[in-house]
């Protein structure tokens, strides 16, 4: 759905393991929150070994509500990375 331009977010739990990984990489504000003026290429994968299917999208770094017909769960925040373009 990334790849076809028809799904533009995807969403990772606001848990320890993304925290540590998105405020190395992404500018935050004074409360932690994520500014959204900066741009990372994330590398995509299509389950956990070297020969899935894979692709890099530009993106930036949100916090907010997933939409459920992507997957969330009602009511509850997320890291949203918000993919600008699809790198390779």
């Amino acid at each position: 759905m990334i790849l076809s331009g028809e799904k533009t977010k995807e969403y990772r739990d606001i848990k320890p393991y993304y925290d540590s990984r998105f405020r190395r990489l992404f500018d935050m504000d004074e409360l932690d929150n994520p500014t959204g003026l900066d741009e990372h290429p994330i590398l995509f994968r299509n389950g956990y070994s070297h020969t899935s299917p894979s692709f890099t999208a530009i993106c930036t770094l949100s916090k907010g509500e997933g939409r459920t017909e992507w997957g969330a769960e009602p009511h509850k925040q997320y890291w949203i990375l918000n993919i600008q373009r699809i790198y390779k």
